[in-house]
């Protein structure tokens, strides 16, 4: 054994710690308008354990985080599939191990990548039910938005085609008219001689 192994505090007395030297009266915020920290911000964590997500946040948080700039090799199909920093796992091998993508222990993943929307998807989704709004009537319209607001099921409501207001083709207004343009021919042809 060491000399040191059984030493304890040389101090006598009072051992209690004393709080750090400095004292930080305000929280450390980091520059948000830098278009690094947007960036940074807007990645989406998943894939990862309670732990390595709140380590992650923190790293965001407290300007820590460096994005990954070309993709990582996964350590378990060797294949370049990683696009997250900090991630030792791809997505597919994390999967189908159960492990966490960062620390690699069997613990409950809090967010898959299925679930997170990209802005391009949320972007594609606003452009759909403004689509959608456009082609429906505005009895429709209101009555989808008020069900929105109540959190109502809206899957039952369906927009009015365009194309389901009047078909001329199946219509006998339209054989009609040809006939009446067909007789108008002939009268002027007549009127001609």
């Amino acid at each position: 054994m060491s000399t040191y192994a059984n030493k304890a505090s040389s101090r006598k007395g009072n051992n209690s710690k004393k709080g750090q030297a400095h004292q930080n009266t305000t929280a450390w915020k980091a520059n948000k308008n830098s278009k690094k920290s947007r960036e940074i911000a807007a990645l989406p964590v998943y894939g990862l354990c309670q732990r390595c997500t709140d380590v992650i946040m923190w790293r965001k948080k407290y300007k820590k985080y460096k994005p990954l700039t070309t993709v990582k090799r996964c350590t378990s199909c060797q294949e370049k599939a990683i696009k997250e920093a900090y991630h030792v796992l791809c997505d597919n091998c994390a999967r189908s191990k159960g492990v966490c993508a960062k620390c690699l222990e069997q613990k409950e993943v809090l967010v898959t990548k299925d679930e997170i929307k990209t802005n391009v998807d949320e972007l594609k989704e606003e452009q759909e039910l403004e689509r959608m709004l456009n082609r429906m009537t505005l009895r429709q319209r209101r009555s989808y938005l008020r069900k929105l607001e109540r959190g109502d099921d809206v899957s039952g409501i369906v927009p009015k085609n365009d194309d389901s207001d009047f078909d001329f083709e199946d219509s006998e207004f339209e054989f009609d008219d040809e006939e009446d343009n067909e007789e108008d021919d002939t009268d002027d042809s007549d009127e001609n001689k």
